[in-house]
């Protein structure tokens, strides 16, 4: 007979123990124990030293072999998983409620033919699926089945049954498993069900997608470990008050993780966004102050965001600083350096920063059109047109260089800037580009060319 036992389990990390306790021992968060009920099956033993079928090979005799992929059907997806998705791999995608996670893999079911697909809903019907898919497309796959349950020994089931080309598990944190007493969505139930997933997945060669709930903080709910379970963890993040939305790979087995795949939301689905410089910029903003536009690379692509900034006298006796898309603590600092090594008084000034477009970018080459924006908005002098820049700004207010600058000058020029404000580097003076190159050492030549 089965016994059963209560411990108390980290939620951040997965630790347990067998009382409660304020502070974990293991990575020293406060107040993440719950308890939990588990259940110990005697007749399982783990002290079998018994010799398996795997042997061990020496490292040179080992043969390497190509991944087989399969295509998503989707430029961006293929591009994050680095190339499509590997067969027999565990990806996680991981997101805020409604920003779009359920509908991106919706449509991509909905566009591959030829492959049987497994979608199991734990937490919409069918007649729920059959809505979005009728929004999302107007033909079907012939092997595309909707399968509604949380049970996974019946999710199981139904797979060997089927077994199909690729399941998909919306969401994990709705699946349990019988083996454990503990409600849907705990830390036991995620961590058992998502290694027996893994375990399906590879021994039948089938990829499987989870769909993963996301906590208060940001981070995927549920321990550590269902993301080291998985092979691939996908984020897609994006504020639901605009129309972009931006994957990024923060773990990937078979690929790189600096891809980046961008999509537009659309009331008939997501769209992918090949060039997202043109859908970034203002079109008409010829003598319009306090913008500049900054040569950026989220991952390994490089395109051109629009900085925009608002300086006005502080009504109030404290000063107002805020920043959205950009870190407010380098907007400080770079406000410091502006006052300290250029002598631009800005400390009974409120500042406004924004990055157009919703997006949240961590480049420190956009600090040079951030304070660009901010003297453009304090002096009400408009930023040439044409004129695009990339550049770091150090504590002493020089311009430092910044890495892939070929990249941002070959987007520049591909959007017709006809000049690009770079730090002074080597081996910039060979390149046979159109667009004039305006390297600069200090805040100060930059202030002298843009605002003469």
């Amino acid at each position: 007979m089965a016994k059963t036992k209560t411990v108390y389990v980290c939620s951040a990390c997965g630790a347990d123990s067998p009382k409660w306790t304020g502070k974990c021992p293991a990575c020293g968060a406060w107040n993440t124990y719950v308890e939990e009920i588990v259940t110990k099956d005697p007749g399982a033993r783990a002290g079998s030293f018994e010799r398996g079928d795997a042997r061990p090979h020496l490292l040179r005799d080992v043969t390497l072999k190509e991944e087989a992929r399969m295509d998503m059907q989707d430029a961006e997806l293929n591009r994050v998983l680095g190339g499509g998705l590997v067969k027999g791999s565990l990806v996680l995608i991981g997101g805020e409620p409604g920003i779009g996670k359920s509908t991106l893999v919706l449509q991509t079911v909905l566009k591959m033919q030829g492959v049987k697909t497994l979608y199991v809903s734990g937490e919409e019907s069918a007649q729920q699926l059959k809505l979005r898919a009728e929004r999302l497309s107007k033909t079907y796959p012939d092997d595309c089945f909707i399968l509604c349950e949380t049970g996974l020994e019946q999710i199981f089931a139904h797979a060997r049954d089927m077994q199909p080309g690729l399941m998909i598990v919306d969401s994990i944190q709705t699946v349990h498993t019988e083996m454990i007493d503990s409600s849907p969505g705990s830390i036991s139930q995620v961590r058992e069900c998502s290694a027996a997933i893994l375990k399906y997945a590879k021994e039948t060669g089938t990829p499987v997608l989870l769909i993963g709930h996301i906590n208060k903080e940001g981070s995927i709910a549920g321990p550590k470990v269902l993301e080291h379970i998985v092979d691939t963890v996908l984020q897609f993040e994006g504020d639901q008050h605009y129309m972009y939305r931006i994957m990024r790979s923060i773990k990937n087995r078979f690929g790189s993780t600096s891809e980046l795949g961008i999509y537009e939301m659309r009331a008939d689905g997501l769209r992918e966004v090949g060039n997202p410089s043109e859908l970034l910029l203002t079109q008409n903003r010829d003598g319009l102050s306090g913008m500049a536009i900054a040569a950026a690379i989220e991952g390994v692509r490089p395109f051109l965001i629009e900085t925009q900034a608002l300086v006005s006298s502080a009504v109030y006796g404290m000063p107002q600083r805020s920043s959205t898309g950009f870190d407010l603590r380098r907007m400080n600092m770079l406000l410091a350096v502006l006052e300290k090594r250029a002598g631009f008084k800005l400390a009974q000034k409120d500042v406004f920063l924004n990055i157009a477009g919703g997006l949240k970018v961590n480049d420190p080459a956009i600090d040079l059109p951030v304070i660009t924006a901010v003297l453009s908005s304090s002096f009400d002098l408009a930023v040439e047109q044409g004129t695009c820049m990339a550049g770091e700004v150090g504590l002493s207010g020089e311009i430092r260089p910044v890495n892939r600058v070929e990249q941002r000058i070959q987007e520049a020029e591909k959007l017709g800037f006809t000049r690009m404000i770079i730090p002074r580097m080597k081996g910039l003076d060979g390149m046979n580009v159109k667009i004039k190159l305006l390297q600069v050492r200090k805040v100060e030549e930059a202030f002298k060319i843009l605002f003469k």
